[in-house]
């Protein structure tokens, strides 16, 4: 396997990320002071640079369901890289721009590529190093993503009090550039996710053309009213596609974005609701309140006024980290939500120039900044098994741009068109993104009281491993619904009916997953135990994430909990022919059961199990060489003895499937 000279050293994968991530972040938010001088030098009209900011932000929008396509089929870190190709090619075209299609098509590559880059790189800085790491990896997403946004109109008006432009993106080149240094050093082939995954051009058209056509309506707001048909059509039909997209995804049998499983569940729910509140009142309460400060003064002195929104970004990022490995992670986005209804209400009274009103109410919306969007988004991702991470965060950023990028332009307009006076029409529409905070802020504690949610450790060993999400996320609305809102250690057992009377005594226990190493294990077994044995072989499942590695090549829907049930009934006769084989007189279960562990104990004190074997996961050469969770759960739960068979040299590790 080809490998650069610095991979798997989290120091040079970190620094990748954070290259790759800043540049079009920051310069998404230093665009407004700078267009006035691009309009000029470029020849370009007020409204076309809108629309430039529009296509970029689409482009951003659609990236986020390229890069999943593109990971099931091709050669996920090979694609890394090319996506680090595009954003030097996007950001020299851009910085050297002589005419409008020439800056247009830059920028559109460069939110093409930055959010590509952030679904290829970002999950594997995730879950491919130990958990000790996760700290600094929930700072470094922090500070990437709204760090640099928050960076932006500091940067955008020191760049426009020069009355220049170009050296500031001359400047993104040259960290684009880095950023693909950095790939290439960093670069670990990797194999795609699944090849036997359908090519869903349907998805992408409707992201594709639903994205576009969305944003172009928002930015002809510009020259436009928001009744005229050049606004509405496009900017309503694109949001209908859109729509359309979510309900196809949640409808398909294989989908390309993990939607039903994020809709469906609470956590998830929750985490995804508060980020779009969130991104939408924070963009457009920054955005509003720069338009009117730029009536009294500089652009660089308007960013210097937005400065505590970056520190307050990266006090929130550091308090992020520390609390992603406790339960007060899910009240982080709460308290990040209040910050920034309070942040609103400052910038309210701040108008239309209190300078240390400003600066608090900057503050506060950095701070709430930090506290929301990431968080929120970590706390959906955990809710699921840590192999639908990447396809989690690109549903997430996809709902997310749309949110952000379109409801700023949206109360610009109202801001300008409700009053004849500016600062007026921009109190007026900072209520209304009061109102998205606070709305923001009961739909999340609604949303896990009448779940039965419960603000919960996260176990990020299992989470890591693959084998379970970091905590159990109850049904949607379960209470309401009248849906246990508690996973209990009773695991529902299915297999076909066996006589009592005919029951084996004390059977050996045989947890298999479909696995090269639960098949090794099995075999050892053998070996240890002596035969002729009586075998039970268990393997565990759950909708959605599944749980095991289906032995045959029969597609099924992850969320139907039949179609799993009988995949992991064929997968645990498999388990059993080859405990046959190996001489065991074996039988087969299917277990239902999250986590893991919890099955293969209910299913050993169930069949009164004189033993269980297990074949613990080890993780690769970046995490180590540990014990799985699901072996150190069963050896602390079980009054069964259990047997541990330790990897051979040369036995592959467990490959998750998604299906």
């Amino acid at each position: 396997m080809r490998q650069g000279p610095l991979a798997g050293r989290y120091p040079a994968v970190a620094a990748m990320v954070i290259l790759a991530l800043i540049p079009y972040l920051a310069l998404s938010a230093a665009l407004d002071p700078l267009v006035p001088i691009i309009t000029e030098q470029l020849h370009m009209s007020t409204q076309l640079m809108s629309l430039s900011s529009g296509l970029g932000n689409a482009a951003y929008a659609v990236g986020t369901v390229l890069a999943v396509q593109f990971a099931q089929h091709l050669p996920q870190r090979r694609m890394l890289v090319a996506y680090a190709v595009v954003l030097v090619v996007g950001s020299v075209l851009a910085a050297s721009a002589q005419n409008a299609g020439m800056f247009i098509g830059g920028h559109v590559l460069q939110g093409l590529a930055t959010s590509m880059l952030l679904i290829a790189a970002a999950p594997p800085l995730t879950i491919g190093f130990p958990k000790d790491k996760l700290r600094n990896t929930a700072v470094i997403m922090n500070m990437c993503v709204f760090g640099a946004v928050a960076l932006g109109p500091f940067v955008g008006g020191a760049q426009a009090e020069s009355q220049a432009w170009r050296p500031l993106f001359w400047v993104i080149a040259a960290i684009a550039l880095m950023a693909l240094v950095m790939a290439a050093l960093t670069f670990e082939d990797a194999p795609p996710a699944d090849r036997d995954a359908p090519r869903d051009l349907r998805a992408i058209g409707l992201a594709a053309v639903g994205c576009g056509a969305a944003f172009i309506g928002a930015s002809q707001l510009t020259t436009h009213g928001f009744g005229d048909a050049a606004v509405t059509v496009p900017m309503f039909g694109g949001l209908a596609l859109i729509v359309a997209l979510v309900v196809y995804q949640f409808r398909a049998r294989r989908p390309l974005l993990t939607v039903r499983p994020v809709l469906t569940s609470a956590i998830p729910v929750a985490g995804v609701g508060v980020a779009l509140f969130a991104a939408a009142a924070s963009v457009a309460a920054t955005a509003l309140t720069a338009n009117v400060l730029l009536q009294t003064y500089s652009p660089f002195h308007v960013g210097l006024l937005y400065l505590p929104e970056l520190g307050g970004a990266i006090v929130m990022a550091v308090v992020f980290g520390i609390v992603i490995t406790r339960r007060a992670m899910h009240y982080l986005p709460l308290v990040g939500m209040v910050l920034l209804a309070a942040g609103i209400v400052v910038f309210r009274f701040a108008l239309p120039a209190n300078q240390p009103l400003v600066m608090l109410a900057s503050a506060l919306t950095g701070l709430a900044l930090g506290a929301t969007v990431a968080p929120a988004l970590f706390v959906a991702g955990f809710s699921l098994q840590s192999n639908s991470l990447q396809r989690v965060f690109a549903i997430i950023e996809l709902f997310r741009a749309v949110a952000a990028f379109m409801v700023a332009p949206i109360l610009a307009h109202f801001a300008i068109t409700v009053s004849t006076d500016l600062t007026e029409g921009t109190v007026d529409a900072l209520w209304i993104g009061f109102g998205l905070a606070v709305g923001g802020t009961i739909f999340g504690v609604a949303i896990y009281a009448l779940s039965g949610a419960r603000p919960q450790r996260p176990d990020l060993d299992e989470f890591l491993d693959g084998d379970d999400p970091a905590w159990y996320s109850p049904p949607l609305l379960a209470r309401v619904r009248g849906l246990p809102s508690r996973r209990t250690a009773n695991a529902r057992v299915t297999t076909e009916a066996t006589p009592a009377h005919d029951e084996p005594a004390a059977p050996v226990l045989l947890a298999y997953d479909g696995s090269e190493l639960a098949a090794y294990a099995i075999t050892r077994a053998a070996i240890q135990l002596g035969t002729p044995r009586d075998a039970l072989v268990v393997c565990v499942w759950q909708p959605v994430d599944v749980g095991f590695t289906p032995t045959d090549k029969t597609h099924f829907d992850a969320d139907r909990a039949t179609d799993v049930r009988r995949a992991a009934e064929r997968t645990a006769a498999h388990g059993a022919s080859l405990a046959s084989e190996a001489g065991f007189s074996a039988r087969s279960v299917a277990v239902e059961a999250a986590p893991t562990w919890k099955g293969i104990v209910a299913a050993a004190d169930g069949h009164d199990a004189s033993l269980i074997v297990l074949g613990p996961h080890r993780r690769d050469g970046l995490l180590g060489h540990l014990q799985g969770s699901v072996a150190a759960a069963v050896l602390a739960h079980s009054t069964t003895p259990v047997l541990i068979i330790p990897q051979r040299e040369g036995v592959p590790q467990r490959e998750e499937v998604s299906r």
